[in-house]
């Protein structure tokens, strides 16, 4: 068997004190987790947080700044994940149609997040947040995506 890692981008979405979560499906558990999702064949990975956000929420958004790259090795399965995490905000939103596993999105303040703690989808949930709240940030012009320029 080839070990193949798994390239997946996480977005961080904050407006007015709350923090957009997803209520999803996931290994038949409900569970709650940024919008977020595996970066597809031929696709940018500044698309990928794009397209994620909004089929998962149905909002629009401006990615901002990266927070950072994120490694982790699920206990379900044993896959490593290699997360990119963005800060976005939020410029409308534009439909009511949601991924098939996904249930509904949320918008929760920080303290509610913590409570929802055994209810996240990882750990990277909160770390992701609690990164953003401590403003660690790197500019998008960190990922060179050249190769889907024109």
């Amino acid at each position: 068997m080839i070990w193949t890692p798994h390239a997946t981008v996480a977005v961080v979405v904050e407006k007015d004190g709350r923090y957009l979560l997803v209520k999803e499906h996931s290994n038949g558990d409900i569970v709650y987790n940024q919008p977020a999702g595996h970066v597809e064949e031929d696709e940018s990975i500044f698309s990928a947080a794009i397209r994620e956000t909004l089929e998962e929420s149905g909002w629009e958004v401006e990615l901002k700044s990266i927070i950072g790259l994120y490694t982790y090795k699920a206990p379900s399965n044993g896959v490593t994940y290699y997360r990119i995490c963005f800060e976005a905000i939020a410029i409308k939103k534009v439909s009511d149609t949601l991924d098939s596993d996904i249930i509904s999105e949320h918008w929760y303040r920080y303290d509610e997040i913590c409570q929802l703690n055994s209810q996240l989808r990882s750990t990277l949930v909160k770390t992701c947040i609690d990164d953003f709240r401590n403003n660690k940030r790197y500019p998008l012009s960190f990922i060179d995506e050249s190769a889907f320029k024109p």
